[in-house]
C-alpha cells in the first residue's frame, strides 16, 4: 500500500511540476514523476515499506518519492525552457561565423564535470548510502538500517512529522497568495506584505517541533544551529556594511584602517577560537585579568552560561568574517554612481534616505552574494571556533549541526548516524539557498539602468 501511495503521489507531483496544459505535458510529467520516485525507492531497495520498518520511515519514503518526483519534473522543465530561450532546440549552436555541434559545450564542460562528479556528486552519494548503514569507524561489519538513522532524529508520531511542515508551508503560500491578489495600496496588501517575512519563522518553528527532544535529541542541535548561524550572518553583514560605509569616504590614513580591518579574514576559524579563548577565558584571559586588577570584580565564565557561550562564538565568527564583508561592500560602494547620490541630496533626501533609497538597492547583488557565503560559513566553517572555545559546552548549548556531525561520526565513530546528520544539514542548506534565490527574483537588479 505504501509503494502504491508513493507512486500515485509522485505521478501527481510530476504532472504539477512539469505542466498539465497539454496531453504531452501530462504524459511527460507522469513519466518524470514515476522515474524520480523509482530512482530513490530503488536506491533504498524499497526498505521504507518493509514489514519491520517503522511508521516514520514509511512517511519519509513517501516524502522522498514526492521530492524526487518534483526535482525530476521541475528540473527537466527548467532545462527545456532555457534551451528554448537560447534557441538550442535545433541541435546546432551558431556563434559569430562559426557553427558548433551540440556536443561542443559538453566537451568544454567535461573537465569541470569530471571534478564535480569525483569531488562532489560521488562523495554526496556515498554519504547518503552510508547514512542508511549501521557501521562504526574501523569495524569490518556493516548492517542495513534503511532510514532509521534519520527517523531517530524525529518525534515518533508520523502525523506530527507530516502535519507541522505542511501546515506551515500552506500558511506561507496562503499569505503570499493573499498579498499578490490584494489591491496595491490597500490595507490587506500592506498587512499581508508586513507579515509575509514571518512565514519563514513559522516554518522554522514547525521544523523545531518535529525533531526529537528526549535523551539528547536533535531539537537542541537544531535550535543552536538556527540561533548561532542567524546571529553570525546578521551581525557580520550589518557590521561589515556599517564599517564599509564609514571607511568609504576620505580620511587621513584610510588605507591603513582598511588593511587592519580586512586582516582578520586571513586567520583560520580555529585561530580565531584560540584568540577569543585567550581574551574571554575566566581564569587566565586578558579581560579577566583587567577586570580583576583594575576594577576588582570577577569576569563571568562564558563556558558556564549558555547565552554567554553563544555570544562569544558569534563574536569570534563575526570578527573573522568582518574583513570579508567589508572588502565586498567597499567594492560595491565604489560602483554606486556619485551623480545619483548628489541628485538625491538636491531633491531633499537626507543621509539616511540616500543610503536606503540609492545605495542599498545598488548593493543588492553584493548583499545577496554575501548572504549566501556568510550562511555557508556559519553552517560549515565554525567547527574549529567552537572546538577551541567551548567544545559544545555548557551541556551541549553550543553544539551546532556541523560540530555534532564530527562528534558523532568521528569522535564517537558512529559513521552511519554522522552521515545521516550530514545529509540533513546538506539538504537544509540547499533548501535555504533555493528559497533565498526564489525570494530574490525580481528584487535584485544586476543592470545599471
Amino acid at each position: 500500500m505504501g509503494i502504491i501511495s508513493s507512486f500515485l503521489l509522485a505521478a501527481a507531483i510530476g504532472v504539477l511540476s512539469f505542466g498539465y496544459r497539454t496531453k504531452r505535458e501530462v504524459a511527460l510529467g507522469l513519466a518524470l514523476g514515476i522515474l524520480g520516485a523509482s530512482v530513490i525507492l530503488a536506491a533504498l531497495d524499497f526498505c521504507t515499506f518493509a514489514s519491520d520498518a517503522e511508521s516514520t520511515e514509511g512517511v519519509m519514503g513517501v516524502g522522498l518519492a514526492g521530492a524526487f518526483a518534483w526535482m525530476f519534473g521541475s528540473g527537466t522543465k527548467a532545462i527545456l525552457r532555457k534551451q528554448e530561450a537560447a534557441g538550442l532546440g535545433s541541435g546546432e549552436i551558431r556563434t559569430g561565423t562559426f557553427r558548433l555541434g551540440w556536443y561542443w559545450p559538453w566537451l568544454l564542460l567535461l573537465p569541470t564535470l569530471v571534478i564535480l562528479v569525483f569531488f562532489l556528486y560521488l562523495p554526496a552519494y556515498r554519504t547518503f548510502t552510508l547514512s542508511t548503514k549501521l557501521t562504526r569507524l574501523g569495524a569490518p561489519r556493516v548492517g542495513e538500517r534503511c532510514l532509521s538513522n534519520f527517523s531517530e532524529l524525529l518525534v515518533p508520531s508520523p502525523a506530527v512529522v507530516v502535519a507541522l511542515p505542511l501546515a506551515s508551508i500552506g500558511l506561507m503560500w496562503g499569505i503570499g497568495l493573499w498579498h499578490n491578489r490584494a489591491e496595491p495600496g490597500s490595507f490587506a496588501h500592506g498587512f499581508s506584505g508586513a507579515i509575509r517575512p514571518f512565514g519563514i519563522v513559522i516554518f522554522l518553528f514547525a521544523i523545531y517541533y518535529i525533531f526529537e527532544d528526549v535523551d539528547g535529541g536533535y531539537r537542541q542541535i537544531y535550535f543552536n544551529t538556527v540561533i548561532v548561524s542567524s546571529a553570525i550572518v546578521v551581525v557580520s553583514m550589518v557590521a561589515g556594511l556599517g564599517l564599509a560605509y564609514l571607511t568609504y569616504g576620505y580620511v587621513r590614513g584610510i588605507m591603513v584602517y582598511r588593511t587592519l580591518l580586512i586582516w582578520p579574514y586571513a586567520i583560520s576559524p580555529p585561530v580565531a577560537g584560540i584568540l577569543f579563548f585567550m581574551m574571554f577565558n575566566a581564569t587566565g584571559g586578558i579581560f579577566a585579568a583587567v577586570a580583576d586588577n583594575w576594577f576588582g570584580f570577577d569576569f563571568p565564565d562564558y563556558a558556564r552560561n549558555a547565552t554567554l557561550a553563544r555570544i562569544t562564538i558569534v563574536l569570534a565568527s563575526v570578527w573573522k568574517l568582518l574583513g570579508y564583508n567589508l572588502l565586498f561592500f567597499l567594492a560595491g560602494l565604489q560602483t554606486v554612481p556619485r551623480e545619483q547620490i548628489d541628485a538625491a541630496a538636491i531633491d531633499g533626501a537626507n543621509s539616511f534616505q540616500r543610503f536606503r533609497k540609492v545605495i542599498m538597492p545598488a548593493l543588492g547583488p553584493i548583499a545577496f552574494f554575501l548572504l549566501i557565503t556568510n550562511l555557508t560559513y556559519s553552517f560549515f566553517d565554525i567547527y574549529g571556533t567552537i572546538d577551541f572555545l567551548t567544545k559544545g559546552a555548557p551541556a551541549g548549548a553550543t553544539s551546532v549541526a556541523i560540530y555534532e556531525i564530527i562528534r558523532v561520526g568521528v569522535d564517537n565513530g558512529d559513521l552511519g548516524r554522522g552521515a545521516a546528520q550530514s545529509v540533513v544539514l546538506f539538504l537544509a542548506v540547499i533548501a535555504l539557498t533555493a528559497w533565498q534565490f526564489k525570494q530574490s527574483e525580481g528584487r535584485i537588479s544586476y543592470g545599471s539602468a
